[in-house]
């Protein structure tokens, strides 16, 4: 990635049980490095997990062995977390539109709704697909935690009366 500051690659076997693990490094990285709100990590992990389900179903339908990839890499600007499969690949051309949430008709939908809520959670969705696998690349806008404005932060208290100070 262009400008790329730092990148963090996690390898995790393509099963469920891990789904929980990539989403676990991936908010703390971003919310270590990055100024992103609660709400905003909370989105992050969704489609991390998302993403994360769909490559670990391609991989159980290639029926690899091979782990699922997940890339985390900065700019000033952005965040991006890419997953990565081996699978067969498909067309993101061809998924089906989805009706809005909002009408009734979406509860016919039982499968298939990963993609369309990984683009409502995030700031962009970049695929890539072919025969060898797919990559899918959460990308959410926010600036680096270091630019954070110390002022925020009250550092001026008062020790309540009969507590004492740890010694160093």
């Amino acid at each position: 990635m262009e400008g790329s500051t730092a990148a963090i690659e996690l390898g995790i076997p393509a099963r469920a049980e891990y789904v929980a693990l990539a989403r676990l490094v991936v908010s703390s990285i971003a919310s270590s490095r990055r100024d992103l709100a609660d709400d905003r990590i909370d989105d992050l992990k969704v489609a991390v997990s998302e993403a994360c389900t769909n490559a670990i179903e391609a991989h159980r339908k290639a029926s690899t062995t091979d782990p699922v990839s997940i890339v985390c890499s900065e700019t000033d600007e952005r965040f991006v977390v890419a997953v990565r499969d081996r699978g067969a690949g498909f067309d993101p051309a061809m998924l089906p539109e989805h009706p809005p949430v909002t009408d009734p008709e979406r509860l016919n939908f039982e499968r298939g709704l990963g993609i369309p809520l990984i683009r409502t959670l995030v700031d962009g969705v970049e695929i890539e697909s072919s025969g060898d696998g797919t990559e899918v690349r959460l990308i959410m806008l926010c600036g680096p935690a270091d630019m954070l404005d110390d002022d925020m932060f009250d550092t001026d208290f008062e020790i309540p009366d009969g507590a004492q100070e740890a010694a160093p």
